[in-house]
C-alpha cells in the first residue's frame, strides 16, 4: 500500500540545532532509492550530503534552497510503496525505516539510545550492503539513476527550472504533487503544486541576499551562469548582468567613461543597506572567536626575519621528484618549523581544561591551517602532522586547503586541532594579531614576503623579509616560553638546516 512519508532534518551527529538547505538533488516526481543522496545541507561546521531513508517517488520539497530550518523540521515528503502496487517487492519494505525505527509513516520518534536518525552515519545498518551516507564517512558502493523526464512543452523562462520533472495538463489543473505548469497553459495550480511547495524557481543555486539583489535589479537568475562554488550565482554575476547592454540597467552603465563613473554606477545599482543572515559557518566562527577572545588572555609577539634561505630551499624542493605534482610553497617549511618547535617546547601544543583545572599537554600535533572560503573562515587540521614526512606534509596541507575552498570539509576535518597556522601574507599584509582557535594555546601568523632593506655584516642589502606573529594563551604560556617558540621558528626559517639539526 502506498504511504506518504516525511523525512525530517536530522542532527548529523554534531549536536547542532539548525542547518541551511544548500542544494536539492531531486525534484517532485523523481524516483529515489534508499541511501541515494537527495540534498546538501550546511551546518555550522561543514556542508553535508543527506541520503534518503525511503524508496519511492518524491512528492514535495517542503523547504526551498537557501532557507535555514531547525533539526526535526520536515524537509521532503516521499510517496513510498509504488513498487508493491505494481506487483513487485519494494526495497522500502525490506530495509526501509520500518526496520530501522519501527512501522511508522514518518520519522517522528526520537532514535533509541546509541542510534541516530535513519540514514545517518551510526544508525543500525540494514541487512543489505549500505552505501555511504555522509561526506567523508566511507565509500559509495553504488549509483542511482534518475527517471527520464518528459518534456512538458514551452514554458516561461522564469518557471522552467521550478517545473522541471513534473507534468502539466493541456489546459486544465496541475494535480497535487504537480507544478505550476497549469498556469502556463491557462489552468490553475493546486496547493500541492511544486511552485508553492518550494517557493518558485529555486533550482538556481544562489544565496537569499543574491536573489534579493537580482529581484531589485530585474535580473533573471535562470539565464545566468554562476561563477561561485558549485556553479552558484554571486553578487558580481548579478551586477555584471545588470550592467550588460539590454539587460535593463541604465544605458550609461554599459559604457562608463572612467573608474569614478563606473564606481558611481555600481553603487547606484545597489540597495542602500544589505542584511546578511548570521548562520552556518559564519555563526559558528563568530561564536568561537568571541569565546576565545574573552576566555583566553591573549598575548601577541612579533619577529621580523630574513627568509631568503627558506625561499631558496622551497625552489630546491620543487625540483625534487618526491614533490612532483605538488604545489610547494614556503608555508610547508613554516609548518615544519612549527612542528619542530612544538616538539622542543611541548607546552605550546596544549589546552586549558577549566572543568578539571588542568593543562592538557598533547604529545601529538593536529596542525590547523586557516582557510578563507566563500562560506567564511574554516580551520581544518592535518591529523598527526608530527608523524608525516615533508612530502607527506606538503600533500596533506594542499589537499586540506583545496577541500576547504571547495566547501567539502567534513566535521571530522575541523575537529581536534592542537595548534594553528594562518597565512595573512597572501592578502598582502605584513602581520596581524590572530585570535587563538578555541581549545588551543597558540596560533602563528605569517606575513607577506617582500624585498626590504636589511643590515648584513654592517652593510645595507636588499633581502626577502617576513614578519611572524605568535599569539598565545597567557594562562599556559608565559613570555619566556612564547618568545622561545617564536625565536626557534624564526631561526629555522632563516636557516632551514636547523630543522634537521633539531628534529
Amino acid at each position: 500500500m502506498s504511504e506518504l512519508r516525511q523525512f525530517k532534518l536530522p542532527d548529523v551527529g554534531e549536536g547542532l540545532t539548525e542547518a541551511e538547505i544548500v542544494k536539492w538533488h531531486v525534484q517532485p516526481g523523481d524516483k529515489v532509492s534508499i541511501n541515494q543522496i537527495i540534498v546538501e545541507i550546511e551546518t555550522a561546521k561543514a556542508v553535508v550530503e543527506l541520503p534518503s531513508p525511503y524508496e519511492g517517488v518524491v512528492d514535495k520539497l517542503l523547504v526551498p534552497e537557501g532557507v535555514a530550518v531547525e533539526v526535526g523540521t520536515p524537509i521532503i515528503s516521499v510517496q513510498s510503496g509504488e513498487a508493491e502496487q505494481a506487483g513487485e517487492p519494494s526495497a522500502a519494505t525490506a530495509v526501509g525505516p520500518a526496520e530501522v525505527n519501527g512501522p511508522i509513516a514518518e520519522i517522528s520518534a526520537p532514535p533509541a539510545e546509541g542510534a541516530v536518525e535513519p540514514g545517518i552515519h551510526g544508525s543500525p545498518a540494514p541487512k543489505q550492503e549500505r552505501q555511504a551516507v555522509l561526506v567523508g564517512y566511507g565509500v559509495k558502493l553504488g549509483a542511482t539513476k534518475r527517471r527520464a523526464r518528459k518534456p512538458t512543452g514551452p514554458a516561461p523562462a522564469n518557471t522552467v527550472l521550478a517545473n522541471a520533472g513534473a507534468s502539466a495538463t493541456g489546459g486544465g489543473d496541475a494535480t497535487a504533487g504537480g507544478t505550476a505548469g497549469g498556469a502556463a497553459t491557462g489552468g490553475d495550480a493546486t496547493a500541492g503544486g511544486t511552485a508553492k511547495a518550494i517557493g518558485g524557481p529555486t533550482a538556481v543555486l544562489a544565496k537569499p541576499p543574491v536573489r534579493k539583489l537580482a529581484k531589485e535589479l530585474g535580473v533573471d537568475l535562470a539565464g545566468l551562469t554562476g561563477s561561485g562554488p558549485a556553479g552558484s550565482i554571486t553578487r558580481d554575476d548579478i551586477q555584471a548582468a545588470a550592467r550588460a547592454p539590454g539587460a535593463g540597467a541604465p544605458a550609461e552603465a554599459a559604457e562608463p567613461t572612467g573608474p569614478g563613473q563606473a564606481t558611481a554606477i555600481r553603487l547606484a545599482s545597489l540597495p542602500r543597506e544589505e542584511r546578511i543572515p548570521i548562520r552556518g559557518v559564519r555563526k559558528h566562527m563568530a561564536a568561537a572567536m568571541t569565546s576565545s577572545a574573552f576566555t583566553a588572555p591573549h598575548v601577541t609577539e612579533f619577529l621580523q626575519i630574513d627568509i631568503g634561505e627558506t625561499m631558496a630551499a622551497t625552489a630546491r624542493l620543487k625540483s625534487l621528484p618526491e614533490f612532483e605534482g605538488m604545489r610547494v610553497s614556503p608555508l610547508v617549511l613554516v609548518a615544519k618549523s612549527l612542528l619542530v618547535a612544538a616538539g622542543r617546547h611541548p607546552m605550546v601544543n596544549s589546552s586549558w581544561d577549566e572543568a578539571a583545572q588542568e593543562i592538557v599537554v598533547k604529545h601529538y600535533v593536529n596542525l590547523g591551517v586557516a582557510a578563507a572560503t566563500d562560506r567564511g573562515l574554516l580551520v581544518p587540521n592535518v591529523k598527526d602532522a608530527h608523524a608525516l614526512s615533508l612530502p607527506g606534509l606538503a600533500r596533506a596541507i594542499g589537499d586540506l586547503a583545496e577541500t576547504a575552498r571547495a566547501g567539502k570539509s567534513t566535521p571530522a576535518d575541523l575537529r581536534g586541532g592542537t595548534i594553528t597556522i594562518t597565512n595573512v601574507g597572501v592578502f598582502g599584509v605584513d602581520t596581524g594579531t590572530p585570535i587563538i582557535t578555541p581549545g588551543e594555546a597558540a596560533i602563528l601568523a605569517i606575513g607577506q614576503i617582500k624585498d626590504a632593506p636589511w643590515v648584513v655584516d654592517g652593510q645595507l642589502a636588499v633581502r626577502k623579509v617576513c614578519t611572524l606573529a605568535l599569539s598565545f594563551d597567557h594562562r599556559i604560556i608565559d613570555g619566556e616560553l612564547g618568545s622561545a617558540v617564536l625565536r626557534d621558528v624564526g631561526a629555522m626559517l632563516a636557516d632551514p638546516l636547523r630543522m634537521l639539526a633539531w628534529s
